[in-house]
């Protein structure tokens, strides 16, 4: 039973890349069949737990109400995304975004639900890193906006070069993955090679500083918050 549940549920997300629109499109018929069988799937196994499981702990477990919510708006969609269909009429699949709640909540999944509160419990503990990063990000940009605006440089495009503050913050959180590194400095280097200088630091104390700090910090709460769950035997 587990196995068959985790091919279902891998089945249903896989669905995915077969609907519009698809990596590799098929018939909305042969998707709409597999989703309903996934889903009927789901039923039964709920059905199962219903009858082995006392009726006042079943309607009380938030894990079965979600599961049943969610088959229930997946049905919904299913159904409202065909009939427009008939008659011509685009629309979007917004169900797909409540399948993940399958692999979730089935008692299968049982260590996903770990590592799922784990990372929500992480979450607001590592907001304060987030936010110096995030301030440090904003503060060199608007260091980059005064050093490169004013000098009507532009990129190797004919674009203009660090005159938009909000390209500039977008620019500069590229550059913390040095995706877009050195091309983001050439202009400014062009201009004078000490200007090497400013990317430089941005690398250090963002990347390597920051990067490694943040890091650090979710890695020890995940930690944190997974053995108290392992240890308090949390389903």
């Amino acid at each position: 039973m587990r196995t068959a549940t985790y091919f279902f549920i891998f089945l249903n997300l896989s669905l995915a890349m077969f609907e519009e629109p698809a990596v590799y499109p098929l018939p909305f018929l042969v998707t709409s069949v597999l989703e309903v069988l996934c889903l009927l799937v789901f039923l039964g196994r709920l059905a199962h737990f219903a009858t082995v499981t006392l009726h006042s702990v079943f309607w009380k477990d938030t894990k079965n109400i979600c599961i049943m919510v969610a088959i229930l708006l997946s049905l919904t969609d299913l159904a409202i995304y065909g009939v427009l269909r008939v008659y011509g009429v685009r629309s979007i699949r917004w169900s797909r975004i409540v399948r993940p709640i399958f692999l979730i909540n089935f008692a299968e999944s049982r260590q996903i639900r770990r590592a799922f509160r784990s990372i929500r419990n992480t979450l607001p503990e590592i907001t304060y890193v987030f936010l110096l990063f995030m301030f440090s990000l904003l503060m060199f940009s608007l260091m980059a906006l005064k050093l490169f605006g004013e000098r009507n440089l532009q990129t190797a495009e004919g674009l203009p070069y660090f005159r938009n503050y909000l390209e500039i913050v977008f620019d500069l959180y590229v550059l913390v993955t040095t995706a877009n590194s050195p091309d983001v400095m050439m202009p400014a280097f062009d201009f004078s090679s000490w200007y090497a200088l400013f990317f430089i630091a941005f690398v250090i104390v963002n990347t390597y500083i920051f990067m490694s700090l943040f890091l650090a910090v979710v890695y020890n709460n995940y930690k944190k918050h997974l053995k108290v769950m392992l240890g308090g035997g949390m389903a």
